[in-house]
């Protein structure tokens, strides 16, 4: 017989919730939206017809509701992939581990995970308020290699891009994710493109900005934008896809992310309609849901 979890392990708060999502099983849906800001949860349960859940703790804010048909769960993340660790692994763990026995059920759920993001292009041909798809997420975060992840990386596309980098010097050390393909379809239109992400630890060095310090690698964009391999390109820059996408996977879980390109780091461009762009992006998530077999 299996052993239960510790209390150390599986931490659960007085009233029976998990530790810092502060929800209960029964609190989420099956179809996920994250977002970064705790603030863009409103901005996207705003159009939800009913809402039955808010709930919340440090960054971690949590609506959920119906929209047209769909039970949809909207949670904020915070920044970066240390955040990502957290909020994947208490949401899997509503649904996947009975917390009176403390034990992994035997039959395990899959969830959906939307994510609706601001990201910054690296390609002068992508604008910004464009919206992106990430087909694939790069990985410079380390997040992953703390877990077995070797059987659901991109082995092609990592094999490809490590000796192209030749960073291993400065410690990192890619891995590559991919998306579910048979969500994504759900969101497939004129109006988003496809892309390959890069998910970083920071938003400045790690992203090649220069405010008064100096980054150690002078051509970070440039190299990433200038990598080719079989028509595949990286197109864009932010802060959680990979872990998202890494995660999911290892758990059994679908995910997709979807950007609203905010800047344009090869052109200097950042948008001035930002706030617009992203309800757009918003609507456009929600109306594809709507219109999914997703359940």
């Amino acid at each position: 017989m299996k052993a239960s979890l510790s209390n150390s392990e599986l931490i659960l708060n007085a009233d029976g919730s998990i530790y810092h999502l502060n929800l209960l099983p029964e609190d989420i849906a099956d179809i996920i939206i994250t977002v970064g800001d705790p603030e863009r949860v409103s901005e996207v349960s705003k159009h939800f017809d009913s809402i039955e859940i808010k709930k919340g703790k440090r960054e971690f804010i949590t609506h959920t509701g119906m929209y047209v048909n769909k039970r949809i769960t909207v949670i904020s993340t915070g920044i970066g992939t240390d955040n990502i660790d957290i909020v994947f692994n208490e949401l899997d763990a509503l649904v996947n581990i009975d917390f009176a026995s403390r034990k992994v059920k035997k039959e395990k759920k899959q969830l959906s995970f939307i994510r609706i993001g601001t990201s910054g292009s690296i390609q002068t041909d992508i604008p910004v308020d464009s919206f992106l798809m990430s087909s694939s997420a790069i990985g410079f975060d380390n997040l992953l290699h703390f877990y077995e992840h070797g059987h659901v990386k991109n082995h092609e596309l990592e094999s490809a891009l490590t000796p192209y980098l030749c960073w291993a010097d400065h410690n990192i050390h890619p891995y590559v994710i991919d998306f579910d393909e048979s969500l994504a379809k759900i969101f497939e239109s004129n109006r988003i493109r496809y892309g390959v992400t890069v998910t970083n630890s920071g938003f400045y060095g790690p992203q090649g900005r220069t405010l008064r310090l100096a980054p150690s690698i002078h051509d970070f964009n440039d190299k990433l934008a200038r990598f080719s391999h079989q028509n595949t390109r990286i197109t864009n820059l932010e802060m959680e896809t990979a872990g998202i996408y890494g995660l999911a996977k290892l758990l059994g879980h679908r995910a997709v992310s979807l950007n609203a390109i905010l800047a344009n780091r090869a052109t200097g461009e950042f948008s001035e309609q930002g706030h617009k762009t992203v309800e757009e992006l918003i609507k456009y998530t929600l109306n594809a849901i709507a219109n999914s077999d997703l359940i």
